[in-house]
């Protein structure tokens, strides 16, 4: 068994690092020790999916590339992915941004001899058609692959933005570029800012393979992605990608991990992207879902419920403060 320990959210967001956002597990779990080795996880028996209209398969649960940064070096980083796979995951999640490109070069080194098996993404904040471009071709390099299987538009918050990717000469022209040359399978956008501007991304794009947006226990209760974006995103038959499954760590005030991520799952979504870094935490995570059985509409009123009490003034913006402040 894993020492398992939780970093609970204190009295202000600013007293609270983004190291400090996040379960951490300490002793064996914290080190990232080179590949082959024993894995307490039992390898295999991870749900999959048919991930929207795409046709391809993939594990529900995914490695999340933001969270590299908690590896002391690119190599460490390298051999977590890496037993990941050898776990059973085949989804991988990256950006281009993450960790100012150690991620990227970290799944490189980890996915090395594999990348056929798996289903890799990575991501772009720019919203130039040439300035896309050249985040591809460096993102191509890093990962080591001559593709992506999704290649999104990332963190997406405001109207002006969306008029400036459908510009002429705005990035979507480099994503669809990309996608008729075979330099990523399929095409999407990220963000957790606003459900409304998901919204009308959504609807302002027709040909959509994929979106990502935070889906857990307390969304509900403020700028609710759950209520305002997904059902437009499962109404598509898209890609669905969910983030924030423990909203950085603030929903263990309420809930268990378990409850969480089995909360995010039994909604229309296909895959819960864990940003966790260390192995002990990817472990429970794949436990979880080997074992996953969704919960009733009952139990999933309760946990609503149970997410946001004793939350207190965590409860709405400042517990999630990656969206925008309602006016």
């Amino acid at each position: 068994m894993h020492l398992r320990t939780y970093l609970t959210p204190r009295n202000t967001r600013d007293t609270l690092g983004p190291t400090m956002k996040r379960r951490v597990f300490v002793g064996a779990a914290m080190s990232a020790p080179a590949y082959p080795q024993s894995r307490k996880a039992k390898a295999g028996g991870i749900p999959m999916k048919e991930y929207g209209k795409t046709g391809a398969k993939v594990t529900i649960i995914a490695q999340g590339g933001a969270r590299m940064d908690l590896h002391p070096t690119i190599e460490a980083a390298g051999a977590h992915v890496r037993r990941m796979y050898d776990l059973g995951l085949n989804f991988f999640d990256c950006a281009h941004s993450y960790w100012e490109g150690r991620s990227e070069q970290a799944y490189g080194i980890g996915l090395k001899g594999v990348r056929k098996n798996v289903f890799l993404t990575s991501k772009s904040t720019k919203r130039t058609k040439a300035e896309a471009e050249k985040e591809l071709h460096l993102s191509l390099q890093r990962l080591q692959t001559d593709y992506l299987d999704i290649w999104q538009m990332h963190s997406l918050q405001t109207v002006e933005e969306i008029d400036r990717v459908f510009a002429p000469g705005g990035a979507m022209e480099a994503f669809e570029a990309a996608k008729k040359a075979g330099k990523c399978r399929f095409i999407g956008f990220t963000g957790h800012f606003d459900p409304d501007i998901h919204a009308r991304m959504l609807k302002a794009y027709d040909k959509w393979d994929s979106v990502l947006m935070p889906i857990h226990a307390a969304d509900h209760a403020y700028l609710s992605f759950e209520q305002t974006a997904l059902p437009i995103a499962a109404k598509m038959g898209i890609g669905i990608q969910a983030i924030k499954v423990f909203c950085k760590a603030f929903l263990l005030r309420s809930l268990s991990p378990t409850e969480c991520l089995r909360y995010t799952l039994t909604q229309p979504i296909h895959v819960a992207i864990c940003g966790a870094g260390t192995q002990g935490q990817m472990e429970d995570n794949i436990r979880t879902v080997q074992n996953f059985q969704p919960f009733s509409t009952e139990e999933m009123a309760a946990l609503r419920k149970k997410a946001i009490i004793g939350q207190g003034v965590y409860t709405g913006p400042t517990m999630e403060y990656w969206k925008r402040k309602a006016t």
